[in-house]
């Protein structure tokens, strides 16, 4: 009997640990470090990223695109 006690207190402290470890890694942030050359290619990436992004908000016209999605929304409304 007493070894029975003795196991489910361990198996109880064990997984009070486990949880502790499991809330403080889902807390704490995750870094991630990249040598000087990845770094440099994803800053590359991201700013051309960031261009034709802009690029394509200068050529976006809304009024087209609320036309479409009211259309696409009727034809839905339609298929229902």
């Amino acid at each position: 009997m007493s070894l029975l006690i003795f196991l489910v207190v361990v198996l109880l402290v064990t997984n009070i640990i486990l949880a502790i470890l499991y809330i403080t890694e889902r807390r704490a942030p995750a870094y991630t470090v990249y040598d000087a050359e990845t770094k440099n290619t994803l800053k590359r990436r991201v700013i051309h990223l960031k261009e034709e992004l802009e690029s394509e908000l200068v050529e976006f016209d809304v009024e087209e695109w609320e036309r479409a999605l009211e259309e696409s929304l009727e034809e839905e409304i339609r298929n229902l």
